[in-house]
């Protein structure tokens, strides 16, 4: 089950299929940033133990799928390059408290939400994109599908298992939720997966 307060618009398929090329280009961006984020908290909080071993197989993942998405890119002969980051994931980790655990807590909840909302983006994109004929995205996209849903329900059972008995996990969950839909909505109209309509 993923934990978004609000859905994205049945239209952000058929967008999704307008910007393919410049989407995947974002993609492999969001892909290499998980991978970085990941191990940033592996650095950050060596005495979790509970995150240790299931973020470095998660920063393997995500690695592999930024080289999948750069495979992608070259067979459709599309330069993989900067692209300016847009504002969606920076609104959502404003929210995320100073002080600790609450902020291990957050950001984990973060990073969980930024899965969940690219499981949901990639699932509308699916059909739309081989709609158009963009049958190699489309397999991509379905390929990925359920990591993206594993990776959400990862980061939420990180965030169970770090926090302190008293963090109700599950409304910070619903809290963040909130957020990150009104980042979601601040970041329509650029072109990133966590753009558009």
């Amino acid at each position: 089950m993923l934990h978004l307060a609000r859905r994205s618009s049945p239209a952000w398929g058929a967008w999704a299929a307008d910007h393919a090329d410049e989407l995947l280009v974002d993609h492999a961006h969001c892909e290499k940033k998980a991978a970085s984020t990941a191990l940033g908290l592996l650095f950050r909080y060596p005495e979790a133990a509970p995150l240790q071993r299931p973020l470095s197989a998660l920063v393997r993942e995500e690695i592999s799928h930024f080289e999948r998405v750069l495979d992608l890119l070259d067979a459709r002969n599309v330069p993989f390059g900067p692209k300016k980051p847009g504002s969606y994931a920076h609104d959502l980790r404003a929210a995320c408290r100073a002080h600790e655990p609450a902020r291990l807590v957050d950001t984990l909840l973060c990073c969980g939400l930024i899965e969940a909302r690219s499981c949901e983006r990639m699932r509308l994109a699916i059909a739309a994109f081989e709609a158009r004929g963009l049958d190699d995205v489309a397999a991509l996209y379905r390929d990925l599908l359920a990591d993206e849903a594993r990776h959400h329900r990862l980061f939420v059972d990180l965030a169970e298992a770090v926090a302190p008995p008293d963090l109700d996990v599950r409304a910070r969950l619903a809290e963040l939720a909130e957020v990150e839909a009104r980042a979601l909505a601040a970041a329509a109209g650029t072109v990133h997966l966590h753009g558009g309509p």
